[in-house]
């Protein structure tokens, strides 16, 4: 027995979009967590990022959306892929079929809020210095020194992850070959003069635009002079050189609200789980932001991760659920990876490039292809191995029209739901884990669907002892102790309004 007592479930390590969704997640199930933020304050960076239809779909899910949607601005989802301009194929299989621009600073707040609303406990000015691990727990050393002690520990501290390199965990990829600086500005020289540069320079530099962001400021990209540290953030002076070096002028900017730069590296841990420590967001996986991928992906990994790590902490996870969190969302980063290496080499100005670039041009005014491109940016199309059966199994459900109103609604508990058409079916000894609802009407073309507390559809059918061994499978042993093919207690376990 360790001598430590375990004070907290689970501690999460950084309190961006990533650990902060995951810390909601887990206190949906009542589990005790505490997430460490090395910055003492929020960051105050204005960085306009963009929420795609998976990520919509899981903010409705547990009832945020429209708070996003208050702050932030809807507009069409297509030109995402590479920046080429074509608008999104019709009738997307989503409710939520826009990008949602929203600042960054305010969705940090909305799911930190979130959180805490929920109960997870944040303190900030707390970072990680050491970590130890056992067969019971980690142990987590702050940099002042003092010792925390949980049953698991979860990295969500960004790309240069400290509980990464302290677990060891490979980050295999390329360094940043290019660098880009991104700011918000003034000018000094009317929009109509702007307006007619960028387009002259944008048919061969794609990394460049100043954009109109209110109330007189522009948002400013510009290719950097070459690769440097990161860790200094770039100066007024050095987006006046490199304007004028790629526009000739440097349009009179001036009275910078925030100045960034960021890199093209793309790297991949090579394990999402060592033991009772996991890594999620960008302490798993950086690339560049072409597409606006980065926070959709943590995001997605926390909503994916919750409820399985819940289970472990509650007692109820079945023996190999855990480790389905790397299995599933390893190959999905390691897909974005691969289409941000794409993306960004259609961006280059060499003729090669460019040559691709007017040749997949030409290829997205078929719907097919374009349709595929967006589902696959947008993480729609995201389909996890669940063995064999109709193409549906292992993709997320769309929101779809039920009996209470919408599906989404009903996995705002972070539960799994028993969709069932034919009324026949119970979700029995399961009734604290899974929800079940019996609506003939639904808008589904099978008969009935078993949907994990992520959306994931993992069991299609009709027959009772087929449904009995696939919640066996993903939510453990019934809460009656029978197993798959054992009597079903009859339980009341129908939704109630």
């Amino acid at each position: 027995m360790h001598s430590q007592q375990v004070t907290f479930d689970v501690i999460i390590a950084g309190c961006g979009p990533t650990g902060a969704m995951l810390a909601a997640e887990l206190r949906l199930h009542d589990v005790r967590v505490l997430v460490l933020e090395k910055e003492t304050e929020p960051s105050s960076f204005v960085r306009i990022v963009a929420l795609h239809m998976r990520s919509l779909e899981l903010m409705a899910m547990r009832g945020l959306l429209d708070r996003m949607l208050r702050h932030g601005r809807q507009r069409p989802a297509g030109g995402l892929f590479a920046a080429i301009p074509r608008p999104a194929p019709r009738s997307l299989d989503s409710a939520y079929a826009y990008l949602l621009g929203i600042p960054q600073p305010v969705i940090e707040r909305l799911l930190e809020e979130h959180a805490i609303d929920l109960g997870a406990q944040v303190r900030r000015g707390c970072a990680v210095a050491g970590l130890e691990q056992d067969d019971e727990g980690v142990t987590v050393e702050l940099a002042d020194g003092e010792r925390l002690r949980s049953r698991y520990l979860v990295g969500c501290d960004g790309g240069r992850s400290t509980v990464r390199k302290l677990l060891g965990v490979g980050f295999p990829g390329e360094p940043a070959r290019t660098e880009t600086l991104m700011g918000e500005m003034e000018v000094g020289v009317p929009q109509e003069e702007i307006a007619a540069k960028v387009t002259e320079i944008r048919a061969t530099q794609h990394r460049f635009w100043l954009r109109p962001f209110g109330e007189g400021a522009y948002s400013v990209l510009v290719p950097a002079e070459g690769v440097s540290d990161r860790a200094e953030p770039p100066t007024l002076e050095d987006f006046r050189r490199q304007l004028r070096a790629i526009a000739g002028t440097d349009f009179g900017v001036h009275s910078p609200r925030w100045l960034s730069r960021f890199g093209d590296a793309t790297r991949l841990a090579e394990r999402y789980r060592a033991g009772r420590v996991l890594l999620a967001g960008d302490a798993a996986h950086i690339h560049p932001p072409i597409g606006g991928q980065g926070l959709n992906l943590g995001v997605q990994d926390a909503v994916n991760l919750g409820w399985k790590l819940a289970a472990q902490v509650r007692g109820w996870a079945p023996e190999t659920l855990l480790d389905t969190y790397h299995a599933e969302r390893h190959p999905v980063a390691a897909d974005v990876l691969d289409n941000t290496r794409a993306q960004t080499e259609l961006l280059s100005a060499e003729p090669g490039p460019q040559a691709v670039r007017r040749l997949l041009t030409e290829l997205m005014d078929f719907d097919e292809v374009n349709r595929h491109l967006i589902e696959k940016i947008t993480a729609i199309g995201v389909r996890y191995d669940f063995g064999d059966g109709p193409d549906l199994l292992g993709r997320r459900l769309r929101d779809i029209d039920v009996r209470q109103g919408r599906l989404y609604g009903l996995l705002r508990r972070g539960r799994g739901l028993l969709l069932d058409r034919t009324g026949r079916l119970t979700a029995g000894g399961w009734s604290d884990r899974v929800d079940h609802l019996a609506d003939p009407a639904a808008e589904l073309d099978v008969p009935c669907v078993l949907l994990r507390p992520d959306g994931h559809v993992a069991w299609i059918g009709d027959d009772q002892r087929d449904l009995d061994d696939h919640l066996f499978r993903w939510f453990g042993r019934s809460a009656t102790g029978t197993r798959p093919g054992g009597e079903v207690v009859p339980v009341s376990d129908r939704w109630s309004p």
